[in-house]
This record gives structure tokens, sequence and C-alpha cells, in this order.
């Protein structure tokens, strides 16, 4: 497999869901400019630089390998509704972002909801992410290739300049139409997404990316990543809402972690329902 020979393509914010959403059926990927203005990722980046300073880079998971996929001197930061008021009030209830879900989501699944929020900052040093399709965390997909459901969709806004030397995510165009989903590509096949702060990568959960290695001495890279799910990957019932704390730590593990009081670690994926990529189950003091 090879890919596309040019640059991903890029479209002002102001491009129509529907050509946007054909340029990704194409390509599996097109860079948004101007998504936030200038003001907007100044205000988001002030109210959670503390927040970012505070927590120590690199991953707490014990598998080596969701380390180094979480990277060394990486630093992810979590519970963005809570943190960020630009980012609960602004950013979350962008129309384009809501247009664009919509139109892919909707029609196959009637609702969709947000599965995860980040901030990801890449510092000096930090190797090239392995690649990667976000719909490996929900692996009976990967065996459906092109022609299975879109299960997520993926926008990551720049909060610092993305160049190829500090770690601009690494996309390889066309791979969404892949017959074998199994195949991840390799680095030689990828493209830098290189952006301006406010601008936005918008990909399929089909096409292989991963962040790119930061070569510089005193660069950080720092981007937010929300991706949303169709509404039917979840259970019925809200049983978290549902069932008091207390009755939760009587139960037995196994039945905590059904009714969703424990995380969650499906075949391929490093964790999901997860805080802080921690277990669950530690923060609720299980």
């Amino acid at each position: 497999m090879t890919s596309l020979d040019t640059a991903i393509q890029r479209v002002p914010s102001t491009t129509p869901a529907a050509d946007i959403l054909a340029i990704v059926a194409r390509d599996g990927g097109v860079v948004i400019e101007g998504l936030l203005s200038p003001e907007q990722v100044s205000r988001f980046n002030a109210e959670i630089d503390p927040s970012v300073a505070a927590l120590a880079p690199g991953s707490t998971h014990e598998n080596e390998i969701v380390q180094e996929f979480h990277g060394v001197n990486t630093k992810r930061l979590t519970n963005l509704v809570n943190r960020s008021d630009v980012f609960r009030d602004e950013i979350i209830d962008l129309d384009l972002v809501h247009e664009l879900c919509d139109a892919r989501f909707l029609e196959e699944s009637g609702t969709y909801w947000m599965t995860t929020a980040q901030v990801i900052e890449i510092g000096p040093g930090n190797r090239a992410q392995m690649l990667h399709r976000d719909l490996e965390n929900w692996y009976p997909f990967v065996g459906m290739g092109p022609a299975g459901p879109e299960i997520t969709l993926n926008f990551l806004i720049a909060l610092t300049d993305f160049t190829e030397e500090n770690g601009a995510t690494r996309v390889i165009p066309g791979s969404h139409l892949w017959s074998d989903f199994e195949d991840r590509g390799s680095p030689e096949q990828t493209i830098p997404a290189t952006m301006k702060p406010g601008d936005a990568l918008f990909i399929s959960g089909k096409t292989v990316h991963g962040g790119g290695a930061n070569v510089t001495a005193d660069q950080y890279r720092r981007a937010v990543s929300f991706a949303f799910n169709p509404g039917y990957l979840v259970g019925e019932e809200a049983y978290p809402f549902l069932v008091s704390r207390d009755v939760a730590a009587s139960l037995p593990e196994r039945v905590q972690r059904i009714l969703g009081f424990r995380s969650q670690y499906p075949l391929g994926s490093p964790g999901l329902w997860q805080v802080d990529y921690a277990e669950l189950a530690d923060y609720l003091g299980l």
C-alpha cells in the first residue's frame, strides 16, 4: 500500500459539512483551517496551562506497549469538561462539529456521544507514536474493514504550531480504504499534518495515523483531541447513576466491572472507561 503523493487537503472552516465529508470519504482526513480563533486558542491555553504544567509526562499504564503508545515525554490532560470553560462552552458546541457528526452518525445510529477529550502535549525527544486506527479500541470493527460502519470521528485541534520537526500528527491518506485493517502501513507512507494554532485535523476512525517524533530541543507540540462514537456503543442502563457508591463498594470486583464501576480492557485496546488513563476503580476508591 502507498499513501497519496499529495499533502493533506486543507479547507477553511466556512466549508460546508458535505464538502468536508466528501474529502474525508476520499482521503480519510482533512485539515480544517481556523476552526478556532487565535483568541479562543489563547484563552483555552491559559485555562489549561496550570494543569498541564502540574502533570508528569509519560504513562502510568503497567503495559510497556501502552506506555510507548502514550509517549514517554508526552502529557495527556483529561477531564476537560471540568477543567476548561472554553472547551465546555465553545469547542464542543461548535456548529461545524455537530454538523459533521450529525451527517455521519445519525443515519446509521440515530445519535452519538463524545468518547474522549484530552490535551496532548508532545515534548522534545519523544519518539513517533506507533501507527494505528482509532477504531482499534473496538476490535471487531477491524475485521469489517472499509465496509464497516464509522465507529469514531476524531477532531485534533492544534494549540501550538504543528511542524514536522515538533511532532505534527502523521497520516496515511487513503488507508481508510485498504482491504485489510490489520495492515497499519509504515512510517515511510505517512505525511505530516502541519497546522497553525486553531487549525483542526479531522479524520475517520478508519484512517491510519500517529503522533510524529519531536526532534526539537525545546518545542512542545500541544493539541486538543476529542472524538465521538455512535450512540449504540453503550450499555442500556446507566448503572453508575443508579447504584450508590456504598452499594458498589460492597459488590464483588467482577460485578463492579459489569455495572460500570471499573474500567474495561477489550481485546486490542489499552483501556476504556478510564480516568486520566488509569483504572476507574482506583479513582472511585474501590
